[in-house]
């Protein structure tokens, strides 16, 4: 009886190529799948009103500064959003062209050494859509006013049911997280009120918006 004859080594490597084939399909599927969830995975956009400003200082250009308080406001505003995602802040501000709104997100924007964006807050939709596209799966923040911000949100199709903003109003943080894939959530927050002492008297109520932006 013949001797059974050995392998040999192209055999070999023709079986270990054989061999190699699905681990090299599943590497490859899954490399596919981390892609195809790293670009859809939640887009977060927080809202905050402006900070404090003094009525008197609200000329008739409308673009009053933040006083002493609303300065102050706007340094604790960066304290609580500076680690927001436990080791790191938004990736985009996003301010109004008032100052009020530039001052606010300014001390969070230097210590995280980003550019406050100016945008159009009265063309809710170019604007969400903006956003959007250039921050899908960050963090943004967006500094605006009591009168745009709920139509801002109702654009990302979070909720149509926000309370009108009290001429003191400041201090809420609205969270609508932008899943890849199903509904829409927000949450309200707030964030700590600074001291009251030499607190400025109350700015005028609220407007509806206007090509001046809102209070």
């Amino acid at each position: 009886m013949a001797a059974p004859t050995l392998p040999s080594s192209m055999d070999r490597r023709k079986r270990r190529k054989l061999r190699l084939i699905p681990i090299i399909g599943y590497t490859i599927a899954a490399l596919g799948l981390a892609y195809f969830l790293d670009q859809r995975q939640s887009t977060t956009v927080m809202f905050v009103r402006h900070a404090d400003t003094d009525a008197a200082m609200a000329g008739t250009d409308n673009d009053a500064p933040l006083n002493e308080r609303g300065r102050q406001r706007a340094e604790l505003l960066a304290d609580y959003m500076q680690n927001i995602d436990v080791v790191a802040g938004p990736n985009a501000i996003y301010a109004s062209d008032k100052r009020r709104t530039q001052e606010t997100a300014a001390p969070l924007a230097k210590r995280l050494g980003l550019e406050v964006q100016i945008a159009n807050h009265q063309d809710p939709e170019g604007f969400m859509a903006d956003v959007k596209r250039e921050n899908r799966g960050k963090i943004v923040l967006i500094v605006s006013h009591s009168n745009t911000i709920a139509p801002l949100i109702d654009e990302l199709h979070g909720s149509k049911n926000l309370r009108p903003f009290e001429h003191d109003d400041y201090d809420r943080v609205y969270i609508v997280t932008i899943p890849w894939y199903g509904k829409v959530k927000m949450l309200e927050l707030r964030y700590p009120e600074p001291p009251l002492s030499g607190a400025p008297a109350a700015p005028p109520s609220e407007g509806t918006p206007s090509a001046n932006g809102g209070r």
